[in-house]
Order: structure tokens, then sequence, then C-alpha cells
């Protein structure tokens, strides 16, 4: 499953979290924390379940809300989840802020099984004691993947946010690292200038650099300049097309290393071309033959 672009949609505004998904989104998070303000709690969470459990509520995108964490309240957390919960919801997943440690995953994770409702975790990591502890709690099951949050980090540590973002720049690597090594999805920080799409293609490039697997959203204007960028161009595509034939004339053959166009191909380019075509079949743009 790509996780690409993950649209944020308030919790209060039931018209919007309908429209979310028409967004073009991997993933539509309907957001019961910050996006929320603190009196409009009770109401949010009767409009989320209102909009899970309606029968013509059916997108083709991921689901997830985003809960209140735990560890600054269990009840609040609890009384999120009774709500959103209820009924047969359409709910993929669910996301944790202010994730800091292996145990607030375990938490939520427990919340959600004495429910028997488990789901897949994305947990969100924005702060000091997140970052430091990003791998402990991307090894957690059930955790997918693993998000960075620059601005609630920024104030944390007492840093001025620049448009370069070298004072996060560790910290958003290390989101990075934590992801690979325990084999879940990397998700970056919004981009909070909703007019600056050209500014908005530039970081989103950057982050597919560094190894992201998506961005986080805050407005459905930005997801078709995220989607783009996480969209492979036509001559990738054909590069993992033949490489990906190639691994399984090699399987067949059991070869471990072969040559593509001059370039001697071994697993890590066998795993890369795997992610070139599960990002191009989410947008729909990978060939219909089989490779």
């Amino acid at each position: 499953m790509a996780r690409r672009s993950v649209l944020f949609s308030p919790g209060d505004q039931p018209e919007l979290m309908r429209k979310a998904p028409e967004s073009g989104a991997d993933v539509v998070v309907f957001d019961l924390e910050d996006g929320v303000a603190p009196g409009a709690k009770a109401e949010a969470r009767e409009a989320i379940s209102e909009v899970l459990t309606d029968p013509g509520f059916d997108p083709s995108c991921e689901i997830c809300v985003r809960v209140n964490p735990p560890a600054a309240d269990r009840d609040v957390t609890a009384a999120d989840l009774k709500a959103v919960l209820r009924g047969e919801p359409r709910l993929d997943a669910v996301m944790l802020p202010k994730a800091e440690r292996a145990e607030d995953i375990r938490v939520l994770d427990d919340l959600l099984a004495t429910r028997r409702a488990e789901r897949p975790i994305i947990a969100l990591c924005e702060s000091a004691a997140g970052i430091l502890h990003a791998e402990a709690i991307a090894a957690t099951e059930p955790v997918e993947a693993v998000a960075f949050g620059a601005e609630d980090l920024s104030a944390d540590i007492g840093a001025s946010r620049t448009r370069e973002g070298t004072e996060v720049l560790h910290a958003r690597q290390q989101v990075v690292l934590a992801a690979a090594a325990t084999g879940v999805d990397a998700l970056d920080t919004v981009f909070t200038d909703i007019g600056e799409s050209a500014a908005l293609a530039e970081e989103t490039a950057f982050a597919l650099g560094l190894g992201f697997d998506g961005k986080m959203c805050i407005h459905p204007a930005q997801v078709p300049v995220v989607n783009d960028a996480f969209t492979p161009d036509e001559e990738r595509i054909e590069w993992a097309h033949r490489v990906l034939g190639a691994a399984a004339e090699a399987e067949a053959d059991g070869v471990g290393v072969f040559r593509v166009d001059d370039e001697m191909i071994d697993a890590p380019l066998v795993a890369r071309a795997e992610q070139v075509r599960d990002r191009a079949e989410a947008a729909g743009v990978w060939p219909d033959d089989p490779a």
C-alpha cells in the first residue's frame, strides 16, 4: 500500500471529511487532536462516527483517525475510540500523535484490543523524546508507518523554523532511518505555506531524496503536488519494469546477480525497482503487462 500523500481533515467539519477522499490522497486522516478545538471534541467524535458508518461513504483511499494521545489523558483517548469505533466504521488505521516511546503504542493498541478493533497504527514522532525513541516506536506492533512532525518538534526544543529546515534535518533523517531499519513507511512533515506550490514541490522532492515514502498535507490543493513528486517518471518506470522482469528470470535460473542495460543488479536494486513499481501502481501508471 502506497502512502504518498496523507491529508488531514478536521473532525468537526463533516462536509470536508466527506470531500477529502476526492482530493486523490492515498490516506485521509480525520483529526480529533490539534485540528479540533478542546470544546469541540465531543461534536467531532460524533461527526466522524457518522461519516465512518454511513453506507454511502466508501472511498478508495486509506481512512485513518488521529486520536488524542493517551499519555496526555487516557480517558480522552478512550472516548475518542468509543465514538469512532461504534457500529461498523469504514476505518483502516489509527494515528497516534505525540508518540514518545514504545509504551505509548502499546497503550493505544491495548485500548483498541479491549474493543476488539485492532488496527494498524501510524505513529507521529514530533518531540525530542519521540525522535530519540523513533526506532523503538517503529519496531512496535502494530506500527506500519512513522511520521515526522517538524512544527511540534521545533516548539519542543526551542528551535526557530526556517524555510531551509536545517534546524530539524537531523531529526528528519532519524525518522527515515528508524523506518528503514524496521521496515515501515516514513512520512514527512507538513508544509504550512498552502499557496506556495513550487516550494512544496521542491521540499517534497527533497523529502523523497532523503528516503521518505510520503508526505503529510494540510490542504487538498497540496495533494496533487505531493503525489506528482512521489510518482516516478516514465524513464524510471521503464527501468524498474526491465529490472523486475529480469529479476523474475534470474530467480527462476537461481541467479543472484544479473545485468540490465549494462548495470549490475543485486537485491538492493531489485528492492528499489519494487518501490518504483509500488509508487507507479498507486498513481495508476505502471504497465499492465507483467514484467
